[in-house]
């Protein structure tokens, strides 16, 4: 691994992975960015009353299938992660996987699709915001400041250091988790509405037609807990910490959600979960912490929405920056993007550009009159999300194909038979979604399939564009995802 200086770069010089602070993280900092990016308590509040509504008292299960299939693919992940040390982490795996022009769409692909994850929440900052206000004070107010003040918010959290962010991150994780824990307390304490059942579990509960539905909304749930891998050269002992982190967030999630989701079962009911969840989704977690904890609890909850969201956001944009510094190191983006803050050692540049772009696109949307919930994120974020799974289908059909290359010691269960596991599941996820995606978007049939195409062409632009730097700049095409110097 590249040796770590406390140097500043010369002025005018790319940063080089010397810029970056090496040893800065541990499992649990890397395990909080990547958790705080599947935002647990939306995903719970906003999007598990719908997943109930749809699959019924069998939905936790969802959850866990989803979880089970991300763990699977894990493991060819890590494993992989132990030889490949790039800071292109995705699109490098994919690279020596799969060559380089497959690689060179993967690198755009994950470019799109975390800056799109990232910009849609934007919107649903505004709205989430919009909603606590008016629940807390009966008060209207305009989304569009609230999000470009979360520009600014998160454009300062991204120029901080890395440290600066693990920690923000992790007090609003706990903070977030922590409401969710309450309310599993007390309904826990009280033993539900009509005592506790694990009918969940029951196969006639489970074998469903609403469980695709529920899949695919669990899948959506864990997007960003891959990005592990993007902070390896900021981690203490990379080959020990991104693994375990990786795993950690990936069980953590898995089994968080259906407990929680369980436990919203249980607070109304099996025969009276559905009904309720139909009749008021939005309310359904607000309703329950307020019979089974209190109303300061709802009011706190709301609070913590917003909260959630800002960690969300903030670990969206420390991954995109590295992901843009990266390839600004290796010629594909302008090298200027790359320079490292020297007191920071923060990819400030990559971090502003991309507060740029936030505000161009969020003021777009504004300006066209776009709701902030139901165009800029679902609009914004669902060709995102579509592209993370994309890649983690190209990343698990690489993991083979390198392993049969070079010469190594691993086993044959992570480097061929998980991996070939993962690329079944996550095809079969992928199918789930797109099959669903009018769920996701509430769009009409066009809108859908422009989102839905969106990331494959976005992956295809990666052909003619590897041709051209084969052609015109050679030796950027030759360094292209190369591992770093020792």
């Amino acid at each position: 691994m590249s040796v770590t200086t406390n140097e500043p770069p010369k002025e005018g010089a790319p940063s080089a992975t010397a810029g970056l602070r090496s040893g800065s993280l541990g499992t649990a900092d890397i395990a909080f960015f990547v958790v705080s990016a599947a935002a647990p308590l939306t995903v719970m509040a906003g999007v598990a009353p719908l997943a109930i509504m749809l699959g019924g008292i069998g939905a936790p299960v969802g959850y866990l299938l989803a979880g089970i299939t991300l763990a699977v693919f894990a493991v060819g992940f890590t494993t992989m992660s132990r030889h490949v040390r790039s800071g292109g982490a995705f699109y490098a795996f994919v690279t020596r996987g799969l060559g380089r022009p497959v690689g060179i769409g993967a690198a755009l692909l994950a470019l799109v699709g975390y800056t799109g994850m990232e910009i849609g929440v934007y919107g649903l900052l505004g709205s989430a915001t919009q909603d606590t206000v008016h629940a807390l004070f009966g008060t209207d107010v305009p989304w569009l400041p609230i999000s470009l003040a979360g520009l600014l918010l998160i454009g300062y959290g991204g120029y901080r250091s890395i440290e600066f962010g693990a920690k923000v991150l992790g007090v609003l994780l706990v903070a977030e988790t922590g409401i969710l824990v309450l309310l599993a307390g007390g309904v826990l304490v009280k033993g539900g509405a009509h005592g506790l059942s694990a009918a969940s579990l029951h196969p006639d509960h489970i074998l469903v037609p609403g469980t695709a539905a529920v899949l695919a909304f669990a899948f959506a749930a864990f997007t960003g807990f891959e990005s592990t891998v993007i902070y390896r050269r900021e981690a203490r002992d990379p080959e020990r910490t991104v693994p375990r982190a990786t795993y950690f967030a990936v069980g953590f999630l898995g089994l968080f959600y259906a407990f929680v989701v369980w436990i919203a079962i249980q607070a109304f009911g099996n025969d009276e979960v559905v009904r309720a969840a139909a009749e008021d989704p939005g309310g359904l977690f607000f309703t329950a912490i307020t019979v089974y904890v209190g109303g300061w609890a709802a009011d706190l909850m709301h609070v913590l929405i917003v909260t959630s969201v800002i960690a969300s956001l903030l670990a969206f944009h420390n991954a995109i920056n590295r992901y843009v510094l990266a390839l600004a190191e290796e010629g594909l983006l302008p090298r200027r993007l790359g320079r490292i803050h020297p007191r920071h050692r923060s990819p400030y540049l990559a971090g502003m550009a991309q507060t740029v772009l936030g505000a161009v696109v969020v003021l777009a949307f504004w300006a066209a009159g776009a709701d902030p919930y139901g165009q800029l994120l679902l609009w914004v974020n669902t060709p995102g999300m579509i592209g993370l799974l994309f890649l983690q289908l190209l990343t698990a059909i690489a993991v083979p194909c390198y392993f049969r290359r070079v010469s190594h010691r691993e086993g044959i269960l992570p480097t061929v038979v998980a991996p070939i596991a993962a690329t079944v599941l996550l095809t079969t996820a992928i199918v789930l979604v797109v099959g669903h995606i009018d769920l996701f978007t509430g769009a009409s049939a066009t809108v859908n399939t422009i989102l839905v195409v969106t990331a494959p062409l976005v992956f295809a632009t990666g052909f003619p564009l590897a041709w051209w730097l084969h052609r015109r700049r050679p030796t950027a095409y030759a360094a292209f995802a190369t591992e770093p110097a020792e």
